[in-house]
């Protein structure tokens, strides 16, 4: 062997790269972490675990996650970043060996009502254009295939300036896919116009039955009686049919109102644009209700619901078009894909089957590209967003999930964990925040963050591997083998709710009776139609409470105290005490600290870098004006009331001189869902996912309802929660409610009353219900996949 030849077989010298295999975090403090510093290995699979409050967020997403992303947007020119989100530097001492950071997390899609799972992911624009070049007949380009785009027509006089101008007439066409009656939206609306107004009175006589539309002063009512186009004083019923047309439909125009120059609009296209037009989940409660009443939304007749123009509709390949497509379930829709033999396009329809398959891959095979994406819960919307990572050829990338087994059945995370462990080895990092053992189960590194949430958290109180993390002591740890026995003996139903020939989604004519007076829990493979069971098929009339996974709204200035109405009988409290004004009491009213509107801080705009938030001189970040400081409530000014956190205002507002049996009612809610730590005046934005959905439970349960209707209110909780949520589901019962409970985590179905099981699989292969009985036969038949895995779960 030559020498040279030897020299190629030895081991290189290490170099100083091969050093920085890990993330070091040194001195971090955002939000409630306290001077964390640690090291995270690189191409690991490291798991963040503790109660919900104790600061993993802040370490994983706020602190590591928002560095990276701000290091990167760095790297763009000042002209780019100023179209770019601006990121502050997180508050951290040292933060070294950082890779770039892709962000999964559960922040659910849009609702916009053009949004589907085909326009969020590339799979519709991959088939928009197969379908552009081998659609028979051949109708356009890709536009032509696509909902959202409005075909053109036009024609005119164009001045063409080249040498001499001249004048040419020009014709402008463009094809577009989008159904001119629904404009792309699959559904029409029929307005009953006898929610809209009375037409037995006039104007004058206060006609108008819309929310907020009573009052004669008001600007809106005023512009249509002194508009010229109707006699206010007639009354509706009496009108001309010019004059309803004019009133129902008239476009808009100018017109003089008391001096004052106002557009004038028909009553129909006003609502579309003022109301109608808008997320109605978003809406205030009174018009939602309003909306729902007056508003009723049917499938488009000219498209059925397809959202495609005819043109779109007729274009063919085999036999299918792209509306036919789009409403495939996506594993019948990938086997479609792959019986396609067309050589000219091969590249797209191998990027197109690679992209199917990763949907049926992750577990979500059941959807159909045609689905709303305001519809997907939030652990189906962090997997469609995964699904553009997986087949990716990168590398040293550092990926980052928010619970992605939320919304899982124990068969389904088995798949997850799979999915996490070959992102690891490809050579990337991946950081997992979760809760759930199965997942803990398979790190290489664990990070256990506590002891307790909120100020009683934000420190490392574990880092190992997950042995140690059994034997660590920690909160997590012993817990860590929990197992719930399946209860000996279960309530008796006080009644029955009956669902006959349910059809919702994926249903199949299910016929169900659900027991009252009971905790039933619904389960079932993702996919398997729980959800449309429960929100579609129990009628949300009087008595029926529904709490959801949908994201609680509020800026900065919303805290525990506004959303919950704590703040209401505070501000009373604290009014009647002192002889004033409760608007004093508001930090969003009269009594807001002038210097910074109430908010805390001062906010100075540096175009594309950061924002830089100041603490108000003024009021030193109280919010208030120093005048409002002078008034007290048992000798506590209202900012410092609302620093307490809810034990301690729970004992402040119980007893004593501040006794306010209304504040306490609430802060009592707050504590039995586990918030007794959280600080009445922090802001909403802080706030974890878990803690978001108790104060949404909180919140609801001061709704008067026979039926309550939860969806997951395990999603977010520690091991340790779920015992203190179980007990709250047992009072609630003990009170004489019915409990509904649509839920994957065992721990809650060996608690049950009753389980109804609904499968065997996902989609089409699902809307059954496979068992009906308690959790105890459930155990013992193991006939479902449930079964199986609450068997193997209670040890039975």
């Amino acid at each position: 062997m030559s020498k040279a030849t030897r020299a190629n077989t030895q081991s290189p010298a290490p170099r100083g790269g091969d050093r920085h295999d890990l993330i070091r975090v040194h001195g971090a403090r955002v939000n409630n972490l306290k001077d964390v510093s640690v090291e995270i290995p690189k191409r690991r699979l490291t798991v963040f675990t503790g109660v919900s409050g104790s600061g993993k967020s802040s370490l994983v997403f706020d602190t590591i996650a928002a560095e990276s992303q701000r290091l990167i947007n760095e790297t763009y020119s000042a002209f780019v970043q100023g179209f770019m989100p601006t990121l502050a530097r997180p508050e951290v001492d040292v933060l070294e060996g950082l890779t770039t950071a892709i962000v999964v997390d559960q922040q659910r899609m849009g609702a916009d009502p053009r949004s589907t799972v085909g326009t969020a992911t590339d799979a519709g624009a991959m088939l928009r254009i197969l379908f552009s070049r081998l659609g028979d007949p051949h109708i356009g380009p890709p536009g032509a295939y696509a909902f959202n785009v409005p075909s053109v027509r036009a024609s005119g006089a164009i001045t063409v300036e080249r040498g001499a101008k001249t004048t040419v007439k020009a014709t402008f066409n463009r094809t577009g896919g989008m159904c001119a009656r629904c404009e792309g939206r699959g559904s029409v609306t029929d307005i009953d116009l006898t929610q809209l107004y009375d037409d037995s009175k006039s104007l004058a006589e206060g006609a108008f039955t819309i929310p907020g539309w009573k009052s004669d002063s008001q600007w809106t009512v005023q512009v249509y009686a002194q508009s010229g186009f109707v006699d206010p004083d007639k009354p509706i019923s009496r009108y001309t049919k010019k004059e309803m047309r004019d009133f129902l439909y008239g476009e808009p125009v100018k017109v003089k109102v008391n001096g004052v120059n106002l557009t004038y609009e028909g009553l129909i296209p006003k609502l579309q644009k003022s109301i109608l037009s808008k997320d109605k989940e978003a809406m205030q409660p009174h018009i939602r209700a309003f909306v729902e009443r007056a508003v009723t939304f049917t499938t488009c007749p000219e498209c059925d619901g397809t959202r495609l123009s005819e043109g779109a509709r007729s274009s063919k390949i085999e036999g299918i078009s792209i509306a036919d497509a789009c409403a495939m379930q996506i594993s019948d829709l990938a086997a479609w894909v792959r019986g396609l033999d067309a050589p000219s396009v091969a590249p797209l329809l191998d990027a197109l089957r690679q992209t199917l398959d990763s949907f049926v891959e992750i577990g979500l095979g059941y959807l159909s590209l045609d689905r709303p994406s305001g519809t997907l819960s939030g652990g189906e919307a962090q997997r469609v967003k995964m699904i553009r990572h997986l087949g990716s050829s990168l590398t040293d990338v550092t990926y980052v999930f928010d619970e992605p087994t939320i919304g899982l059945h124990p068969h389904d995370i088995q798949r997850m964990n799979a999915l996490l462990l070959r992102l690891r080895d490809k050579g990337n990092t991946v950081l997992v925040v979760e809760h759930k053992p199965e997942t803990i189960a398979i790190a290489d590194h664990v990070v256990d963050l506590g002891p307790g949430a909120g100020t009683g958290g934000g420190t490392i109180c574990f880092e190992g591997t997950v042995e140690g993390l059994r034997t660590g002591g920690t909160i997590t740890g012993r817990h860590f083998g929990d197992r719930a026995a399946v209860k000996d003996t279960v309530r008796e139903p006080t009644g029955t709710l009956e669902i006959r020939g349910a059809t919702a989604n994926n249903l199949r004519e299910v016929d169900v009776d659900v027991p009252l007076g009971v905790l039933t829990v619904v389960t079932g493979v993702a996919g398997s139609g729980k959800s449309s069971l429960v929100h579609g098929s129990i009628p949300a009339g009087e008595g029926v409470v529904s709490i959801d996974q949908g994201a609680i709204r509020g800026s900065r200035r919303s805290n525990p105290a506004t959303y919950t109405g704590l703040l209401d009988p505070i501000r009373k409290a604290f009014a009647k005490a002192n002889g004033v004004k409760p608007a004093l009491f508001s930090a969003n009213s009269e009594g807001a600290c002038p210097g910074c509107n109430g908010a805390g801080v001062v906010y100075t705009d540096l175009a594309m870098m950061a924002a830089v938030a100041t603490t108000c001189e003024e009021c030193e970040g109280k919010r208030f004006q120093a005048a409002v400081l002078e008034y007290r409530l048992g000798g506590r000014d209202i900012s410092e009331v609302l620093a307490m956190s809810v034990a301690e205002a729970e004992e402040f507002f119980g007893a004593g001189e501040a006794a306010t049996p209304a504040a306490h009612r609430i802060l009592g809610r707050l504590a039995d869902v586990g918030l007794g730590y959280l600080s009445l005046g922090q802001p909403l934005t802080t706030l974890s996912g878990g803690e978001r959905q108790r104060l949404k439970l909180a919140t609801h349960m001061a709704e008067k309802g026979g039926v309550y209707v939860l969806d997951e209110p395990t999603a977010g909780l520690h091991l340790a929660d779920v015992e203190q949520l179980l007990h709250l589901l047992d009072r609630l019962v003990d009170s004489g409610k019915s409990v509904i409970v649509v839920e994957h985590h065992q721990a809650v179905m060996a608690h049950a009353d009753w389980i109804i099981d609904l499968g065997p699989g996902a989609g089409h292969d699902g809307g059954r219900v496979v068992f009906e009985g308690t959790p105890a036969e459930l155990v013992a038949g193991r006939t479902t996949l449930t079964g199986e895995h609450l068997a193997a779960y209670v040890g039975a």
